[in-house]
């Protein structure tokens, strides 16, 4: 998106009439324009790249994957932090809906434990 951006500006800096008053401007915009669109080739280029590669190895929704057997305790690591999230959003969920609740006695007791 941001190759995209500069593309546009480039763009939009050639269509400037300065441009036509200026030749020492005109070069310059060209240059510019000219280094961003081969950066956005580029860039087209890289993401065409890394969906190809995702399609075939999946390395790009789970990098750690291929490392799991090299790395058992990255696994182990990954693992826990999954079950730690969910208890955690557990968690915060009952502290919500405690606080939702009228501050009683054994409303109050339940949420600051």
């Amino acid at each position: 998106a941001m190759s995209k951006s500069a593309v546009k500006i480039s763009s939009d800096l050639l269509a400037n009439p300065l441009c036509e008053q200026e030749p020492g401007f005109l070069e310059m915009v060209t240059a510019f324009d000219t280094a961003m669109k081969r950066m956005d080739s580029f860039n087209q280029e890289k993401v065409s790249w890394l969906w190809l590669q995702e399609g075939r190895a999946g390395s790009l929704s789970h990098p750690f994957s291929r490392f799991s057997s090299v790395f058992p305790s990255l696994n182990m690591a990954v693992k826990r932090r999954e079950q730690t999230l969910q208890d955690y959003k557990r968690l915060q969920s009952k502290v919500e809906k405690y606080e939702e609740k009228e501050r009683t006695g054994p409303v109050l007791a339940k949420l600051h434990q």
